[in-house]
């Protein structure tokens, strides 16, 4: 009899180990998909779902911190850059002083719960849909 009990409670600590990694277990995003950070990337995000500690961008074969595979904003550096901003930001194409801003090409972003938004600041790129707005459950 004790046997059995220590096999089911073997059992349910299992299970929960299973459901907490299933509940915790980010996903990876390339932002734009084989094209990268880009033009015309801001409609990117429609149809997918995001969680918080997901992570945007590319890099294989590594863990970040969080157990994640870790993803990156590709693009050609000196090109572009990453830049977050608030709502009104991103609804007129432009960061206020002191944004936080990425430069290397391989921007690794890690999602917080909420709604995100990142666009480029170079001249007219933001207004030509190289933005993204996130929503992350």
């Amino acid at each position: 009899m004790v046997g059995r009990s220590y096999i089911v409670a073997l059992a349910l600590i299992c299970l929960c180990l299973f459901y907490h990694l299933e509940i915790t277990a980010a996903t990876d995003f390339t932002v734009g998909d084989s094209a990268g950070w880009s033009f015309n990337v801001q409609n990117w995000p429609n149809g997918k779902s995001f969680k918080a500690g997901d992570v945007l961008g590319i890099i294989f074969d590594r863990l970040d911190s969080m157990g994640a595979f870790a993803l990156l904003f590709k693009y050609g550096q000196g090109a572009h850059n990453v830049v977050v901003v608030d709502a009104d930001g991103y609804n007129s194409c432009k960061a206020k002083s002191g944004s936080k801003t990425y430069t290397s090409g391989n921007d690794k972003i890690t999602l917080a719960k909420g709604t995100s938004y990142f666009i480029c600041s170079f001249p007219s790129h933001c207004d030509a849909g190289m933005k993204i707005k996130i929503v992350a459950n």
